[in-house]
């Protein structure tokens, strides 16, 4: 006889995903096990405490959505502040706004009014934006913004993030370019902008309140050792990874992050600044103190620097090419095939997310099958 499952939900992963899920069914009176391989929670999002400075372990994470169910959600767990994005790239000694608004424009043409700025990037568009479809990310640019904001500013560091040359990149990673014609540098145009005071682990820490939780434990092993110990699992590790390959790996892009105090105030007056040129070899400095107005006497930066993935390594970003989506397509045909397994997240589904878009997706699972089905 088959022993009784000790648990409703076995959720492995102790990020955003995971920790909403789990929130949800234990708050409608399910049993839940989180378990996750890292020896913390809150994943990539993850915040650890240095000197009374907030480092993102895992890279900048900025909270910004235009979903108001999403922002009052996460106001529940946590305060938020009013850090507004506003990144720089830099190239030399030249600084320049980003997203392209009418700073950058000014920066680069001397134009002054949004008038002038179309102007220029309509005859920089001429020759370009007729060519159809594009075959490549360098086409889709050019037609989109011209010349000189395409080789100033997007194609060193594109190909400096992807490892590969903007002419063997698809189009759509760029299917469309931000253009403000305001003088304004927020990054974002959601209306809910920040981040949480005391940082993401503090968040999802309450979010997880209730929830047992197991660090340090690699699912495989984990389940291989306690077969049938809950009616179902929630996965949000990688879907390949899941499958042990078996139609081969999909592909990411990674990261490797190099993290220095400095006895120094203030290192760049800015949280983020991107480095466009491709002799550089990180592609940004993040200044962490910087996301919560911090007034310590020292400063904490880190330096982010894309590397090539090989199993073993942490997945950031998924190489959304056709072979890619062919191969995922597969696995995900697998994975409708099992009943008593989900995945989610953006190694679950092979899909870069912003934090709200991954917790209304954990909402949506949640509803499914914790309160609205309620067969578990």
């Amino acid at each position: 006889m088959p022993s009784m499952p000790q648990y409703d939900f076995l959720i492995v992963g102790a990020g955003l995903f995971g920790a909403t899920f789990a929130h949800e069914a234990t708050c409608h009176g399910k049993t839940c096990l989180v378990v996750d391989k890292r020896p913390h929670i809150a994943g990539n999002a993850y915040t650890k405490e240095f000197d009374g400075i907030q480092v993102h372990m895992y890279g900048a994470h900025i909270f910004h959505t235009s979903d108001k169910a999403v922002w009052d959600y996460v106001n529940k767990f946590a305060e938020f502040n009013n850090y507004v994005n506003a990144p720089v790239a830099r190239i030399g000694r030249e600084l320049y706004n980003l997203p392209f608004n009418m700073n950058t424009f000014y920066r680069l043409w001397g134009v002054i009014t949004p008038a002038e700025a179309i102007e220029e990037i309509q005859r920089q568009k001429e020759g370009y934006y007729n060519r159809k479809p594009p075959a490549n990310l360098e086409e889709q640019a050019l037609s989109l913004v011209g010349r000189d904001i395409y080789e100033k500013l997007i194609k060193s560091y594109t190909e400096k993030q992807w490892g590969r040359s903007c002419k063997d990149l698809p189009a759509f990673i760029i299917n469309r370019i931000p253009l403000r014609f305001t003088y304004d540098n927020n990054y974002f145009n959601d209306r809910y902008q920040g981040i949480p005071i005391g940082g993401y682990t503090r968040l999802t820490a309450n979010m997880l309140k209730g929830c047992e939780v197991l660090l340090d434990t690699e699912y495989h092993s984990f389940i291989t050792q306690n077969p049938g110990i809950a009616a179902a699992t929630i996965y949000t590790g990688p879907i390949d990874e899941f499958f042990g390959y078996v139609y081969g790996p999909l592909e990411y892009r990674s990261l490797r992050f190099e993290t220095e105090i400095l006895q120094q105030e203030n290192y760049q007056g800015n949280a983020v600044v991107n480095y466009i040129c491709s002799d550089i070899p990180y592609t940004r400095i993040i200044e962490h103190k910087h996301f919560e107005f911090g007034q310590q006497c020292h400063t904490i930066i880190t330096r982010e620097y894309p590397e090539l993935w090989s199993k073993g390594q942490e997945p950031y970003y998924p190489i959304n090419n056709e072979a890619n989506r062919v191969l995922y397509l597969r696995y995900k045909l697998l994975a409708d095939r099992r009943k008593d397994i989900y995945f989610g997240g953006r190694l679950g589904q092979y899909a870069y997310m912003d934090m709200d878009k991954v917790i209304a997706s954990a909402l949506r699972l949640a509803a499914e099958l914790v309160f609205e089905n309620n067969t578990i």
